[in-house]
């Protein structure tokens, strides 16, 4: 996905700020580009952590650190702050010592498992030399429960009674029973074209999300699981050639590009035999995604489901033997976006997530499964359900509807009444309830607020404050751009939401060139009022640029239906929003029109060559990752938006930077990484073949062995200083 793709590409150009870390500064207060990128004099500007306070099932709050290897779990007495060591657990770096784990990989697993330890949990499982192993703290042990070191076992995960533990061999189901480490294998078939269990390249990207291979759930009854099957067989490949190494590091990849056949998804439940059985599919002769599966409390199968292009989602409700009835349907006049699973209340009757009015609310349906109400409603969308409170009858959830660019805990009753707004500090708010609803915690923090941590009561009231760093010295110490937010309307009213970063003594005088940030791709703002200033914005604000970044309207999250109008025109409405924006930027009269850069990566990598080929506004380009056609993108993405390349030529064509290459306007830098598996080389190439043949200049960055993101230390520096040279020449 390229919204949640660009976030990790931005570690190449953004540094989230916080406490420093202790490191000499320059008298003068100024930044430098090593002081940010360089790999070994850059300084760490990592946030401090917070104080690590979770809930436990008994209701308790608990305080926990690691320190050399052992978990320390404190109870916190929430009237006096008072805390009370639990029994020790075990020295979780002692047992895996005594388990003979190599002592390079003891200390790293000690931390990772001990970071994982709540008071209400024995068993942990966790990966050692391709096996899978069980942390049992209650015997104090670690013993392997699969002894198959040359073969790679993954996606462990252990039944809801910790009898079992269900893990992926190759592209088949095993599962192990702990007590006896007895394996058994589930599913057969698997291949390099059939994934049992395992998600292929697009459904973990597009759908279930990155890094997230796993297409099983165990039932409540810990006696079956469901799973999906993917059968690749007429998905085209994708080669990636590695030639950053010798012998040549090949990755062939089966991805289904917009408008390519798709895998042919199948949902099944197993038991623990390896008896299988098939649901059947719903749609027949229609090309349809499962995009949920899960069991309701009462142990039935559940999946949603939606045709190619998401245009409609099916909720299905499945019977003993497997007959489903579609108990709730959502459409759209666009793309229909992939909805939470129902929250079932004791009565049968459960809670719906939707976007069916173009904004995101809660729904209540009855056990018939017939719709009650809408609980929540307004041109406001709620960002996610935190709780459901049977006992007092009210929905505990986080909305936008005070803050656009923020959130805030509200909760509501059943029946839509007394709606109240639970935080008081405007900002970004991440609240964890207790399980008895009566108390939370909060941590929070602004654009111009520092990360806070705080206890309240369900009714709002601060209990304790535990965690204010405040704005450290040294960064008092630095010259600082001056940091301005502020809506701008677009031509139809719509008022888009913008950052400016100022240049320490600004002067509304003079004119300044300017450096424009941005992503533009639906539903994945840039603006966000919390505390995360962009350093390397403060350095260019230094050396005399002004930063700007705008949301234009289909990138602002303000409701989806703000990103309709978008579907099958990607790039077209973006660009005029983003013009829009500098039209306002010339009417400030300090911003010297002639001389602005555009940067994007990924979806902004896409517009920032789109909007170098179809308009003039902009001298200078850095295009990152570009698509640089839809065509050549992913299908699930793609179509999401696009619809199908067969049916939408045309907007297509209109979409496209490979169309317009010969209209390039300005300079441009175009960078890759030579193994992106998920934004393709081949749209960069493709473009530079177009800009030859059309006698256009652009310059190239290639980065050996990367990704989508630009992860190595050395090639990120090159990356920086290429960026700056370039800027400093071009602009």
């Amino acid at each position: 996905m390229l919204k949640h793709t660009f976030k990790l590409s931005l570690v190449a150009a953004t540094i989230c700020s916080g406490l420093f870390a202790t490191a000499a500064f320059a008298g003068d207060g100024k930044l430098s580009l090593e002081m940010l990128y360089h790999p070994k004099e850059r300084i760490n500007f990592s946030p401090a952590p917070l104080t690590r306070l979770s809930w436990d099932n008994q209701n308790r709050l608990i305080e926990s650190k690691v320190n050399k290897g052992s978990a320390e779990l404190f109870v916190v007495n929430p009237a006096t702050w008072e805390k009370t060591a639990l029994p020790a657990d075990g020295n979780v770096l002692s047992i895996l010592k005594a388990a003979k784990i190599d002592e390079k990989e003891v200390s790293k697993l000690a931390d990772q498992l001990s970071a994982r330890i709540k008071p209400e949990n024995k068993s942990y499982i966790f990966t050692y030399k391709n096996d899978i192993w069980l942390l049992d703290l209650a015997a104090n042990k670690a013993r392997a429960l699969t002894n198959t070191p040359n073969v790679q076992e993954d996606e462990a995960l252990l039944s809801p009674d910790n009898k079992s533990v269900a893990y992926l061999k190759g592209n088949d189901m095993y599962v192990t029973d702990v007590a006896t480490t007895k394996e058994t294998r589930l599913t057969t078939g698997g291949s390099e074209t059939v994934f049992n269990g395992r998600l292929d390249w697009v459904y973990q990207e597009e759908v279930y999300g990155r890094g997230d291979f796993r297409a099983f759930r165990w039932a409540p009854d810990s006696k079956k699981l469901a799973f999906l099957s993917f059968d690749e067989t007429k998905v085209p490949v994708y080669t990636l050639a590695g030639d950053h190494a010798q012998p040549v590091k090949t990755d062939r990849t089966r991805y289904p590009k917009a408008g390519d056949p798709n895998p042919i998804t199948k949902l099944g439940v197993v038991d623990l035999k390896g008896k299988i059985s098939w649901t059947q599919d719903p749609y027949p002769g229609k090309e349809t995604l499962i995009v949920q599966v899960d069991w309701t409390p009462d142990g039935r199968l559940m999946a949603s489901w939606q045709d190619r292009v998401q245009t409609w989602l099916d909720l299905r409700i499945y019977d003993a033997k497997l007959n489903s009835k579609a108990v709730v349907k959502e459409t759209s006049p666009a793309w229909t976006e992939r909805l939470p699973l129902p929250h079932f209340l004791k009565d049968g009757s459960f809670l719906w997530e939707s976007s069916r009015t173009g904004h995101h609310h809660i729904y209540h349906y009855d056990k018939n499964f017939q719709l009650v109400k809408a609980i929540t409603q307004g041109d406001w969308d709620v960002r996610s359900v935190q709780g459901v409170d049977e006992v007092k009858g009210r929905v505990l959830f986080s909305a936008n509807e005070r803050n656009p660019i923020g959130n805030d805990a509200y909760s509501i009753n059943f029946d839509g009444s007394n709606m109240k707004r639970l935080t008081e500090e405007k900002g970004s708010h991440m609240v964890r309830w207790n399980k008895t609803f009566t108390h939370f915690l909060d941590s929070w923090s602004s654009l111009t607020q520092t990360p806070k941590q705080a206890l309240f009561t369900d009714e709002g009231t601060q209990v304790k404050l535990v965690d204010n760093a405040g704005e450290p010295e040294k960064f008092k110490a630095l010259q600082l751009a001056t940091v301005k937010q502020q809506q701008v309307k677009s031509r139809n009213g719509f008022p888009m939401e913008s950052l400016l970063f100022l240049p320490p003594n600004f002067d509304a005088s003079k004119k300044y060139p300017v450096y424009q940030h941005l992503y533009a791709g639906p539903m994945a703002p840039q603006v966000r009022d919390q505390w995360s200033t962009n350093l390397y914005y403060h350095f260019l604000a230094q050396q005399g640029y002004v930063v700007w970044i705008l949301d234009n309207q289909s990138a602002s999250n303000k409701g989806v239906s703000s990103a309709w109008p978008i579907h099958k025109k990607l790039g077209q409405l973006e660009l005029q929003d983003q013009l829009d924006g500098l039209d306002w930027l010339r009417q400030q009269g300090w911003a010297d029109m002639d001389r602005i850069a555009l940067n994007g990566w990924s979806y902004g990598g896409y517009f920032t060559s789109y909007a170098m080929t179809h308009s003039k506004a902009w001298k200078v380009g850095f295009v990152g990752a570009p698509v640089t056609d839809w065509r050549l993108y992913d299908s699930i993405y793609t179509e999401r938006y696009m619809g199908l390349p067969q049916e939408n030529a045309e907007g297509y064509d209109k979409g496209s930077t490979l169309k317009a290459a010969q209209d390039l306007s300005g300079k441009i830098l175009i960078m890759h990484g030579t193994m992106d598996d998920n934004v393709h080389p081949q749209n960069s190439i493709m473009l530079i073949d177009a800009l030859a043949k059309a006698n256009k200049e652009y310059s190239l960055q290639l980065y050996p062995a990367q990704g989508h993101g630009v992860v190595d230390p050395w090639l990120n520096w090159s990356l920086q200083k290429t960026k700056w040279k370039f800027l400093q020449e071009n602009l």
